[in-house]
């Protein structure tokens, strides 16, 4: 008895084990500091955009064109205006379409998942229909033509980029419901007269929450990429607003005379935006599930 009790204490101590720990531990460390990382470069991003956006729109004309400097870290364009301060502006108007429209289309998931699981086979095959409709429209012609027809600007693409981008999260929150309300405790709860609101309520938003912030995070990138794609196009924001795509669409006639800057350097910090946000939500569904722990 004593013999298998030393065993066990050994293997719990040994090497190997301790060294397994360390990895899983290490990795939920890089996953925090990405994520305090990602919500950081976020809010100073916001931040300096606001604090800049009268900077932004000055002209000079005597210090037009003016390539990539100490001063002028991302040049300056056709008119003279600062062309970093320019691209914050842009990226924190981006940032703000990003939150209001991926805010949006999460909860309009997250509460159409919810009812298609659980108010009847009618309610679930119109939803389904409406997902698998949605979902067979190409994401950027849908978009465009929301937008449009909401007369473009902040007001359309906000609409246009919350209808668009609700679907996937949708389906996957459905799932998660349609699993959880075959459980022992949601029946019991059924039995014991609570009806399906106050189910839903006390155990399935607490049980889909975690699902529901990843979604909401991995929708911001996505949303901030489809704004910038429509402003380019034409069909989003105004040409007055210094957004992202605004930025690239200008820049597009002056590349032929070699003013590369108007485009590289905005459309790298867009790109980055993307990729640091893709990775902070992979980073938050680390944290968020409790078997990433011992993978």
């Amino acid at each position: 008895m004593n013999e298998g009790v030393m065993k066990n204490s050994c293997s719990k101590g040994s090497p190997g084990a301790v060294e397994k720990q360390r990895k899983r531990l290490n990795q939920r460390q890089k996953a925090r500091i990405l994520l305090i990382f990602s919500v950081a470069f976020l809010a100073v991003t916001a931040i300096l955009g606001v604090v800049l956006h009268d900077a932004a729109m000055v002209t000079d004309f005597s210090r037009k064109n003016i390539a990539p400097c100490l001063k002028y870290p991302f040049g300056t364009d056709w008119l003279g205006r600062n062309m970093f301060y320019r691209t914050l502006t842009g990226l924190s108007m981006s940032i703000l379409i990003g939150v209001l429209a991926a805010g949006v289309s999460a909860v309009m998931a997250l509460i159409l998942g919810i009812c298609a699981a659980t108010l009847g086979k009618k309610v679930d095959s119109a939803i389904s229909f409406a997902i698998d409709t949605v979902m067979g429209i190409p994401h950027i012609l849908l978009l465009i033509l929301i937008s449009y027809a909401m007369g473009k600007g902040l007001k359309g693409v906000i609409a246009g980029v919350a209808l668009t981008h609700w679907t996937s999260l949708a389906r996957l929150i459905r799932g998660e419901v349609m699993q959880l309300r075959e459980s022992e405790y949601i029946q019991i709860a059924g039995k014991l007269g609570l009806g399906k609101w106050e189910i839903a309520k006390k155990h399935i938003v607490p049980h889909v929450l975690p699902q529901f912030i990843v979604g909401l995070v991995l929708l911001f990138p996505h949303a901030i990429l489809h704004e910038s794609s429509i402003t380019f196009l034409g069909f989003g924001l105004s040409t007055e607003q210094p957004a992202i795509g605004v930025i690239l669409s200008e820049s597009m006639r002056y590349l032929i005379m070699g003013k590369w800057w108007l485009a590289v350097f905005p459309g790298m910090m867009l790109v980055l935006t993307v990729v640091l946000f893709e990775k902070g939500g992979t980073a938050l569904r680390q944290l968020l599930d409790p078997g990433s722990v011992h993978k």
